[in-house]
């Protein structure tokens, strides 16, 4: 502040003094103290007046340097502090306590005026200190400069002069340094401005179509009964199926992770990690294949190497490959593998490469030198490009080697068995031609105990040993540097260890229900908990690599976060490579992705879609989550703790084994896990490890920091061959496996029963969307492959209907909204019905000419209007909160129809017949045409592939197009035309074409290929037939005498 006070002459009679500058300070007490030679100031006193610009008085921020008579000071505080007494606060009350003695002695003593002066400074250059700039204002900035000011306490700077600033008092820089805790994961509502509107039209829709269904039951069509009998029934159908589908997705949220808080937790040096190792929990990676004609080994060993170069703690990482077929193929393409990460994975660590997929790195269109700042990284480049190249030619030339080994040593096998039995036969050899076994070789001349390529007993598919091979070994604790030219690459600083990789195959015999894709992951759980027991598993299909290398760690904030021990999964979206720019089949089902996944993460969780998902071991175990709640009334509107789910002593199971049965079976938890009693002893463990860090209050169920920083055990030959038991064909019989424990067996969609059971169980899971896709993978761009697809997951949803795991029989822990969308999981294929009677309503029309309703008056229009208008209000808003374009949502709602008149068709004859009659019938490829440009990537999109499902669109499209030219033909031709019904049928019409338009463009192959000819026959046909049926049904003018205008 600055104030000028007037001249005013003073009580003693003297002048008041010179205009000068003055340097005070305010205290705690409100008062202000001159640090200035001349006496202290009294804003009130002398220098009261009506000029307040002859003195200034600048007031300067109390600051550990700037504290007059520091030194003299035996006042103490009121009280200590957080940290102890607070310097600051003692110092100001020490001076207003002296202020107060030198006014009541009348202030003339000398040791009074040194103690307002700014004389606490240690240098001795105090005139310099008080220089004066051109303005004659005090220089604050070279005041620091030369006397070395210090800024006080606190983060931003700490002293070294331990006497200036109460360092045995306990205070030090770790003290200010030390961050607040801090959640791993927020989440991020949809903005109301959008959600509001979106659950108001939602409502709004339902009352409209109540009105509407009661207005079309209430006025029937008198001269069509039948046909507004079959348009009213599809309608209400089609009401409740909407009504299933929407429910679900009126709480949509959005979430966000913190790396660096993650890191922050578990991976920054502590008093309770002094070193700085990682204290994240393991992670085991699965990846499953079965067949490597189907799938290419290049494919799968690119997917290895994005999991082996992955960011996240080597010490704690583990990958496994379920090889399901037994194939020697796969086995050697993954040592090759495995060989080629000794170069790939130091140099992805070394210049952070993105995507860690070799072959998606190296195909990939952007400039691969953007950021990157290492001045080696295009020589670097440039080796280990040529180095995949020669890995990708290893690869491809394995069949031919393993042929021509195998042929080698058979020939070998062959001239011994010809020697000894020469020898057995006096020197000749036998009339009958010598027996032996062409087997398949290993590279170190010994059998391959899977499956051979000349297929014999115990090495066949379905009849082989179990095989467990661990490729790459336990790595070490603590990092290994690379050194300059490590194999020709400088690895200086770099990490080049690798995380340990397994091979497995478990056994197959005959006789034993294998339980294809289901079987062979708890096959892999079971060979994993012996081996790594990492609490958590990821798992993805063999074409479905690891696109962002921090995937992992954006998972892991979930389930380390606070509440994380009740997350039993985290599933992130599937994102798809190679897929045409059109999107024909709708292959990327955005919509379900960002949708209708998304909207579940807001009620209990997203479900399991098979791929990309992170499990919690303890989960997949069948255990019940540390704490749940029960949802009570109709609409689950009433929520209360569950019942106490941790397992009970011996004594308490006994009584309650004595108790009726009256919880639901799911709520049981898990007893025969087998005969390993390795297996067993991990499941605590497991269980523990997975919790999250236990450094808040608010943080139930955790674990405290540091309890995960002890190194792994080596393998030992007894766990190896334990962990060879449990895959073995026999090791589930009579236990839970399959039942309540792990992977669950019995459909066709065991991704979707899985996740069901868990959540049944009061578990919840997360919906992970990263910025940077974590995962991608392929997906079928042709029209057969796609069906074949849909078909199968429609037949695992019929399946589910027709099981005791349809959410009608749901545990009261599930949520409602939660209940309705597996509900309408199971019921969605046998909207098929409906829409294939729908979509010939139309041409029915035009054939007979009547419509659905009486005619197109008013009222019909007008519920027509606004339902329309409602729902693309609805969908524009739905596009707005789950970030689908436009395009893709009419893709979705294309292929929709497609699929619902063709797949989910078969799927609904398919499941009634094998529940009714116990007939199994299968959809296969009846013949096949190849491609015509093998170097168009999307060649496969052009490839006709017939097969009985297309016979259901295909009968609809020419139905509706020979109905559109016999409806014209007739209105046309007829003495009195009823163009309302007309124009009611050739619209609906015109909707049927214009949603099958995808199937008609993939029959008709390569696009501009298509002859005419078949333009031609088709439209002579329907000319033929519109000809034919008007000849037979000739219009009648006296039925139609009243029809002739647009009923309005």
């Amino acid at each position: 502040m600055a104030t000028s006070p007037p001249k005013k002459t003073t009580s003693s009679g003297t002048r008041p003094p010179q205009q000068s500058l003055k340097f005070a300070r305010r205290t705690s007490s409100g008062r202000i103290v001159s640090l200035s030679r001349d006496d202290d100031l009294d804003m009130s006193g002398d220098f009261s007046g009506q000029n307040d610009y002859i003195n200034y008085t600048v007031m300067m921020p109390p600051t550990p340097d700037n504290q007059p008579n520091a030194g003299t000071s035996d006042s103490k505080p009121d009280g200590p502090g957080p940290y102890g007494m607070s310097r600051f606060r003692s110092e100001s009350q020490g001076m207003d306590r002296r202020r107060d003695d030198g006014d009541g002695g009348g202030g003339g003593n000398g040791g009074a005026k040194m103690d307002k002066r700014i004389s606490v400074m240690k240098s001795s250059n105090n005139k310099s200190m008080l220089l004066r700039s051109q303005t004659a204002d005090f220089d604050h900035n070279r005041w620091l400069f030369e006397t070395k000011g210090k800024y006080g306490i606190g983060n931003a700077f700490w002293s070294e002069d331990e006497d200036t600033y109460g360092m045995d008092r306990g205070m030090s820089m770790s003290d200010f340094m030390d961050k607040p805790w801090k959640p791993l994961t927020r989440k991020l509502s949809v903005p109301a401005g959008i959600l509001s509107p979106y659950r108001l039209l939602v409502v709004f829709r339902l009352i409209v179509l109540a009105f509407f269904l009661t207005w079309r039951v209430r006025n029937p069509n008198n001269d069509a009964l039948w046909l507004w009998g079959m348009s009213i029934v599809c309608e209400i159908w089609f009401a409740f199926s909407w009504i299933l589908d929407i429910l679900p997705k009126l709480n949509p949220i959005n979430r966000a992770t913190d790396l660096a808080a993650l890191h922050d937790k578990f991976d920054r040096p502590s008093t309770s990690n002094p070193n700085g190792r990682s204290d994240l929990p393991g992670v085991d990676v699965f990846v499953s294949t079965a067949d490597p004609d189907k799938e290419p080994p290049l494919v799968t060993a690119n997917t290895i190497l994005s999991i082996l170069a992955v960011d996240y703690p080597v010490e704690k990482l583990t990958c496994y490959i379920s090889d399901d077929g037994g194939a020697i193929l796969t086995f050697e393409a993954m040592a090759e593998a495995v060989n080629f990460a000794q170069v790939w994975v130091p140099f992805c660590r070394k210049h952070n490469i993105e995507p860690r997929n070799p072959d998606s790195y190296f195909n990939s269109k952007i400039d691969p030198t953007k950021n990157k700042k290492r001045p080696d990284f295009v020589k670097d480049r440039r080796w280990i490009k040529r180095e995949y190249d020669e890995f990708k030619v290893r690869i491809n030339g394995l069949p031919d080697v393993i042929r021509k080994r195998s042929e080698t040593y058979n020939s070998k096998e062959e001239a011994k068995e010809k020697k000894l039995a020469k020898e057995q036969n006096g020197g000749l050899l036998p009339q009958e031609p010598v027996k032996f076994t062409k087997a398949t070789w290993m590279a170190d001349g010994t059998h391959w105990p899977g499956t051979w390529l000349n297929p014999t007993p115990d090495h066949a598919k379905g009849d082989h040993a179990g095989i467990l091979q661990v490729m790459s070994k336990v790595p070490e604790m603590d990092p290994v540097m690379g050194h300059p030219d490590e194999k020709k690459l400088d690895f200086t600083g770099i990490d080049i260890r690798l995380p340990m990789f397994a091979y497995v195959s478990r056994e197959k015999r005959p006789g034993y229900d294998h339980n294809k894709k289901a079987g062979a992951m708890n096959a892999m759980v079971r060979a994993s908990a012996v081996l790594s027991n990492g609490p958590f598993i990821l798992n993805l299909d063999c074409d479905h690599y690891i696109y962002n290398s921090l995937a992992i760690r954006e998972g892991m904030c979930f389930m380390m976060d606070r509440g994380g021990d009740r997350i039993c999964y985290i599933q992130f979206p599937q994102r798809f490579e190679g897929i045409d720019p059109s999107d024909r089949y709708a292959n990327h089902n955005t919509v379900f992705f960002d949708g209708n996944m998304r909207a579940l993460d807001g009620l209990q969780g997203p479900v399991y879609v098979g791929t990309g998902c992170m499990f919690r071991r303890y989960a997949l175990y069948g255990f019940n989550p540390p704490r749940a709640h029960e949802y009570l009334g109709v609409f689950g509107q009433t929520k209360k703790p569950a019942r106490d789910t941790r397992p009970q002593s011996q004594s308490e199971e006994e009584d309650a084994e004595s108790q009726p049965l009256a919880s639901h079976p799911d709520l049981g938890l898990p007893k025969k896990f087998g005969n390993s009693t390795m297996f067993t002893e991990s499941i605590a463990v497991a269980e523990y490890q997975g919790r999250p860090l236990a450094d808040h209050k608010s943080v139930k169920n955790g674990r405290p920091p540091g309890a995960l920083l002890l190194p792994r055990p080596p393998l030992d030959a007894p766990t190896v061959a334990e962990a060879v038991a449990v895959i073995s064909c026999w090791y589930e019989d009579k236990t839970e496996w399959g039942d309540r424990i792990g992977w669950i067996y019995g459909s066709v969609t065991e991704d979707v029963v899985t996740g069901y059971r868990m959540h049944n169980r009061g578990w919840r899971s997360v919906y992970c969307i990263t910025k940077r896709d974590a995962f991608r993978g392929t997906a079928p761009i042709n029209l057969t492959d796609r069906l074949h697809q849909v078909l199968r997951w429609a037949t695992g949803s019929v399946e589910i209907f027709f099981s005791r795991n349809n959410a009608f029989l749901a545990t009261r822990r599930l949520k409602f909204l939660q209940r309705v969308a597996y509900l309408n999981v199971g019921i969605y294929p046998f909207t098929s019905i409906f829409l294939v009677v729908y979509c010939f309503l139309p041409a029915l029309s035009l054939f007979s000419g009547q419509f659905i309703v009486q005619g197109l008056n008013v009222a019909f229009l007008t519920y027509l209007l606004v339902i329309t208008i409602c729902l693309t209000l609805l969908s524009l808003l739905e596009v707005k909160w789950s970030g689908v374009g436009l395009e893709e949502w009419w893709r979705n709602e294309q292929f929709w129809v497609i699929g619902g008149t063709s797949a989910h068709l078969a799927a609904v004859i398919q499941g009634l017949l094998k529940v009714v009659a116990g007939i199994e019938i299968s959809f296969t490829l009846t013949s096949k045409s190849s491609g015509e440009d093998d170097d168009d990537i999307y060649a496969d999109l052009y490839m006709v592939k017939w097969t009985s499902l297309f016979i259901m669109p295909l009968t609809i499209i020419v139905t509706n197009i020979v109905s559109i030219v016999i409806g014209l033909s007739r209105t046309i031709y007829s003495v009195i035309p009823q163009w309302s019904k007309l124009l009611g049928g050739l619209f609906f019409s015109f909707w049927v074409l214009a949603h099958m338009y995808p199937f008609a463009k993939g029959l008709m192959g390569r696009r501009g290929r298509v002859p005419t000819i078949v333009y031609v026959w088709a439209g002579l046909v329907s000319i033929t037939v519109s000809l034919l049926w008007i000849s037979v049904s000739p219009p009648d003018s006296s039925n139609n005498a009243g029809g002739g205008s647009v009923d309005i």
